[in-house]
This record gives structure tokens, sequence and C-alpha cells, in this order.
């Protein structure tokens, strides 16, 4: 089952399950755009028109579900309208994949949702697509090429290359103006904690040169210190602001001291967001993915270093969301609860699905 199937993001899902043979439920609140994209398909895929914002669209996306069904969703903002999906699979035992990169909605699912589908046997993916599961699987094919007896930290940057015109999409700029707001989180010192976004910059070798990053809150942050109790830190970037990359810091900073001026400023980019085109620039398949993982020792000393590139962002996404709910129809999703892409399907098998996806080890270094 697809929700969210006529935007953007998940359009392109649709169009890639069904050139890997799939026919998906699609769901959505449009009838006219759920037949036009039924239409273009096959003319054979079933839909269902469901509005998620209503307690009766809850109650009709949970009828459809039964254990074992595999429920993907596109829905955004996360924040706004996700959780209603993943209740419906938390709920009916079902196996959930999103497309959420909204931090805040990544610790939900994880802390209030997680418990919750492993005493129904629901096993949830939240964040499976450019965010984040190349910085998962970065950060576990360095953390293999490392001493593991001297493993302590991670980092990760994700960057953009090759951009060209308006590489997001209108429901990307929605979610992060909405989640401008929000608090943050990383994990230091051994445990979660609280922070603003953007909080910190740091510098990392991606795409043939030195790029900034801000921090930000990520599904690494539960799933790498899950799988290695010896890490006490795992940090996050995020590098698409470019020269202003330092100028973001310092703004989100400035918010998080006056806080009346980051409610305002979100509300802001939020109407802004809302009147942008659905897609971005058809150019935007050009841009590129790099994504860096280092692991570090306890004193600082790199230890190991991955890099990860290829795939349009969106493309990625989408080819990674058909794959990864083809796998868990097939019984190849592991375990329940709120897991992490490697949790869910294995190291090897995950790498093997981002190459079929585009993204592949550029360099690996220890």
């Amino acid at each position: 089952m697809l929700l969210g199937a006529t935007g953007h993001t998940g359009r392109l899902t649709a169009e890639a399950l069904a050139r890997a043979g799939s026919r998906p439920l699609l769901v959505g609140r449009d009838p006219h755009k759920l037949t036009g994209l039924a239409t273009s398909l096959d003319g054979e895929t079933e839909t269902a028109v469901v509005d998620v914002t209503s307690t009766e669209g809850e109650l009709a996306l949970r009828d459809l579900l039964a254990p074992g069904d595999v429920l993907v969703s596109t829905v955004g903002p996360f924040l706004k309208y996700g959780e209603t999906a993943v209740r419906a699979a938390t709920e009916t035992g079902a196996k959930y994949l999103d497309s959420t990169g909204e931090p805040p909605f990544v610790r939900t699912v994880f802390t209030r949702f997680g418990p919750l589908a492993e005493r129904s046997g629901a096993g949830l993916v939240t964040a499976f697509g450019y965010d984040y599961v190349p910085g998962n699987l970065a950060a576990e094919l360095a953390l293999r090429r490392a001493d593991p007896e001297r493993a302590r930290r991670v980092e990760i940057g994700y960057f953009m290359t090759n951009i060209k015109g308006r590489a997001f999409s209108r429901g990307t700029m929605v979610s992060l103006a909405g989640v401008l707001g929000e608090t943050s989180y990383t994990f230091a010192d051994g445990q979660l904690r609280d922070e603003p976004p953007a909080q910190r910059v740091a510098d990392f070798p991606a795409g043939d040169r030195v790029r900034q990053a801000v921090s930000i809150g990520a599904s690494e942050h539960f799933a790498l210190p899950a799988a290695h109790p010896n890490l006490v830190d795992v940090d996050v970037y995020l590098g698409w602001f470019g020269k202003s990359t330092r100028s973001v810091s310092q703004a989100s900073r400035i918010g998080a001291k006056v806080p009346v001026l980051t409610t305002a400023a979100s509300r802001i980019a939020g109407m802004v967001a809302s009147r942008l085109p659905e897609a971005p620039d058809p150019r935007s398949e050009l841009a590129s993915a790099a994504v860096v993982a280092i692991v570090r020792s306890g004193d600082g000393q790199r230890l190991a270093e991955v890099e990860l590139r290829g795939a349009s962002p969106y493309r990625f996404t989408a080819e990674m969301l058909a794959w990864g709910a083809r796998k868990a129809l097939e019984g190849g999703m592991s375990g329940t609860g709120a897991l992490g892409p490697v949790a869910a399907f294995g190291l090897d098998e995950l790498e093997a699905g981002c190459a079929q996806a585009g993204l592949r080890q550029h360099r690996a270094e220890s």
C-alpha cells in the first residue's frame, strides 16, 4: 500500500514499484489524481480514497491493513500528517516504511511508536530514503573497517553536488519550514540530547572538495548506538547550504535564544514554500548525492572513512522505498519495533539495494 501516492515522491515511488512489477494499492485524498496515476501506470492498479487528516480516514486506513501487510508512507509534512499512518501500521502489526527527513518525526517513531510496535509485531523503518539510509550505510561500512575496540565516535555528512535550478520539491520545503521551530537532537556522551537544529558546523571531504554542513537530528542517532553500544558520540550534518552554512547556524543560535523569531520565520517559510510548484526543477535530476561517514577513536583519531556517491536524492528515495517494500513483502525485513535500515534488512542486502538505486561506495579509507 502506498499512502500519499499522488505527491512528488509518491508518484516517483509508484512508478518505481510498477517498473519492478508490483501493483501497490494507491492511497490518497484526491480521487481524480489517483485515477490519473493508476491509468498512467497500467490502468489496472487499484486505488483507495483516504483522508488521513480526519478520524474517519484513520479508521479507513486501519481497515485496509492486516498483519504482515506493507505500508509505504510519503505523506508530508510528517509532523502534521504522518502519525496516522505509523499508528495504523503499529496497531495492525504491519510493516512500515516512510520517506520523512523530519528529525522530530523520526524521534517520535523510535521513542513513542517503537515500543508499541514491539508488542504488536509491527516493523517500523522511518526515514527510508535519501534521509537517512545513505548515512546509516556509510557509517556501518566505515565501522566494519575500523577497530571495534577503539571506535567511539561517528560523524556523518549529507551533501548534494551538481545542483541545477530549484533542487527541492514543495513538500520538502514545507517540511523543512515546519521543523525550523522544533527541537532537534544529537547523541553525545552516550545518550540522546536535545539541541536546536543547525547548532554546529563541521567540514567534510565530499564530492572532491571540503564542504561545510550544519548539525541535524537523524535516524543514525538511534540506529547506530543500538547496534554498537561502544559508541559515545554520533553526529549527523546536512550540507545543503553551501556558502550560507555558517549564516544558517548563526541564525539558528539566535533563534534558540529568541524563540518568537524562530516561530515567525517558520511560519513565513511555510507560507512561501506552500506556493512553490509541487515538483523541483527538472534539472534537479542531474544532482547527485555525496554522503560521508567518519569513525573516530575517543581521542579524535580517524580510524576509517567511507564516501558514497550517485543517484539524485528524489530518485534514490523512490527506488529505495520500492526496494524496501518488495523485500518486506517477501519476508526480507527482520525484527519488530522501530528499526534502522541495517537492522531491518542487513548490511550486505542494504548495500546491494542502494547500488540498485544508484548509490555506491566511492572511496574507503582506514
